[in-house]
């Protein structure tokens, strides 16, 4: 009787973990027929419709979480940061909710403008910008280029046409560390990005653009890490980017007036999890920067941030076929039809995710699973100990929520398995954003013989 209860209690913990939708797009329901839905469309049609893998994007949450940010930051300037995920749809959505775009390639850029994005409104980023980007930044107009080394001062000046100007700003290092891995901590001077507030990189760099006639610095800009949930760091760096304001209106007795503390605003990937409070974050913001400034003698700069993943993260949801369950020793791998091709984040910063068996409803009692890619690496797993059902089968649905962000712009073309496609869902209705990638794609790149 006691182990019948234990199992009761197991099963009964299993479902309402499966039936937490916290971390879900807002528009996600279980309707009586089955489910889930996200935007009115059952996911297990979707998966039907448009085969596996296949990532759903839900353009109300997109479209949502844009407008709370324009809420909370009613006097910023919010950019979408592109590299997070990027389409012609996406740049359309952003453009509409009033948003910037923060960019850092030539590639990014033209699929924004070419897509009817303001340039105006576009912020070049990078810590490598290439001729080519500079280029094209020039050539379309961007609104401000980021120098994050002493090199690009020249070569942007030089390629700035006669009697033009290009409005720039300067990335420092604040001296922060903040950010939910090593490898996306970008706040410290151990790392690429930026030019150092205490080795003094970043004064010489100011004073060297101020001398040149071709450009002109509208403000500082800095990035202290990515899946950051608490406030206090942003708060410090805030700090120490106004000091260095005080500094530059000392030295050279120019006001700047921009500031852009750029993004990395954490989300919730597993239920529980916890995430940035972006009213908290906002209100924090506003009160350091106006006390601040009035502490220096400084009029109040306009701020820019640049959230990415915390708007297109949790309106995506990846879906996936089982094709083995293989038990060994006390392990059970659960195989998938996609894997670190179209998303590598757990392979390079160890992320969890929470999958949920979709398609059908399970009576069997929860089991702990790994589920793996396909591809030859041991290190393919996608997500490790996990439960989920203990009847999972071959030729079951996983759908991976909070999918959105960092998973298929960093997809790669390893096995030559193919990109998957993008399906935005909205009102009841789905449509293809990015087709998957086929064989013939790889074949027409691939030119010699």
């Amino acid at each position: 009787m006691g182990d019948h209860t234990a199992v009761a209690a197991a099963l009964s913990e299993h479902r309402a973990g499966a039936d937490d939708l916290s971390i879900w797009p807002a528009s996600t329901t279980r309707p009586a027929h089955g489910g889930p839905a996200v935007g009115g469309v059952s996911l297990a049609e979707i998966a039907e419709r448009f085969d596996t893998p296949v990532y759903v994007l839900d353009e109300g949450e997109v479209r949502e979480r844009c407008r709370t940010y324009r809420d909370a930051f009613p006097e910023a300037d919010v950019l979408y940061a592109a590299k997070a995920f990027l389409s012609r749809a996406m740049v359309r959505w952003v453009a509409e909710e009033g948003l910037g775009l923060d960019v850092c390639s030539a590639g990014e850029m033209e699929l924004a403008v070419t897509a009817g994005f303001p340039p105006d409104r576009i912020v070049l980023h990078g810590n490598a910008k290439s001729p080519h980007d500079l280029e094209a930044a020039l050539r379309l107009g961007v609104g401000r280029i980021v120098i994050d080394s002493p090199s690009e001062i020249a070569r942007i000046a030089a390629a700035v046409r006669p009697r033009g100007r290009q409005k720039v700003m300067v990335r420092v290092v604040p001296g922060v560390s903040a950010g939910g891995h090593d490898k996306i901590r970008t706040g410290t001077d151990d790392q690429k990005f930026g030019l150092s507030l205490t080795d003094g990189g970043a004064q010489h760099a100011i004073s060297r653009v101020l001398g040149q006639s071709r450009l002109e610095l509208t403000g500082l800009h800095c990035h202290i890490g990515s899946q950051i949930s608490d406030v206090k760091p942003y708060l410090v760096a805030l700090r120490r980017m106004v000091g260095l304001m005080a500094r530059v209106r000392d030295a050279h007795g120019v006001v700047l007036a921009e500031l852009d503390m750029g993004g990395g605003h954490g989300i919730a990937y597993r239920p529980g999890e916890p995430a940035l409070d972006l009213t908290t974050l906002a209100r924090r913001m506003r009160a350091e920067l106006a006390e601040g400034c009035a502490a220096a003698g400084l009029a109040v700069p306009r701020l820019a941030v640049e959230p990415g993943r915390a708007i297109v993260g949790p309106a995506g949801i990846a879906l996936y076929r089982v094709l083995a369950v293989k038990h060994t020793g006390e392990t059970v791998f659960v195989a998938v039809d996609g894997g670190m091709s179209d998303n590598p984040r757990p392979a390079l910063y160890g992320v969890r995710y929470a999958p949920h068996l979709i398609g059908r409803r399970s009576t069997a009692g929860p089991r702990t699973a790994t589920v793996v890619g396909r591809h030859c690496e041991a290190g393919d797993i996608l997500a490790a100990d996990v439960e989920l059902p203990g009847d999972i089968h071959p030729g079951d649905l996983l759908a991976v929520p909070v999918a959105g962000a960092y998973q298929l712009s960093m997809a790669s073309g390893y096995n030559l398995v193919g990109r998957p496609a993008v399906i935005a869902v909205h009102d009841g209705t789905a449509r293809m954003l990015v087709r998957r990638e086929t064989l013939e794609d790889v074949r027409n790149r691939d030119i010699g013989g």
